[in-house]
């Protein structure tokens, strides 16, 4: 699964064509709850649609989280061509919904 930052974020998923990216924090209980899910479905599904994971924790990011509509956590996006296409988020961010999600788009 690749770490994501601002930096890296254009070539690792704007660029691409399918991207899955979970975005976390390291304050959200939710967030650190679902990560073995997360990792289990990038086991499963990982060579088909690469995992991608922004710590929304990291400085400077409020803003670009923002640009992305990332107001809440946790989130689970799903990017084409560089554009999200789909997501869930919050409550309904388990692992059933997220595979759902993936299966939408492989």
């Amino acid at each position: 699964m690749i770490e994501l930052t601002v930096d890296n974020f254009e070539n690792e998923v704007t660029n691409k064509d399918l991207v899955l990216v979970d975005w976390w924090g390291e304050s959200c209980e939710n967030c650190l709850a679902m990560m073995p899910a997360i990792e289990d479905l990038a086991n499963e599904y990982g060579e088909k649609i690469p995992f991608t994971k922004f710590n929304t924790s990291q400085k400077k990011v409020r803003r670009f989280c923002i640009q992305h509509k990332v107001l809440g956590l946790p989130v689970v996006s799903i990017y084409k061509n560089g554009e999200k296409v789909d997501e869930v988020a919050k409550d309904d961010v388990t692992r059933e919904n997220v595979e759902a999600m993936i299966q939408k788009y492989i």
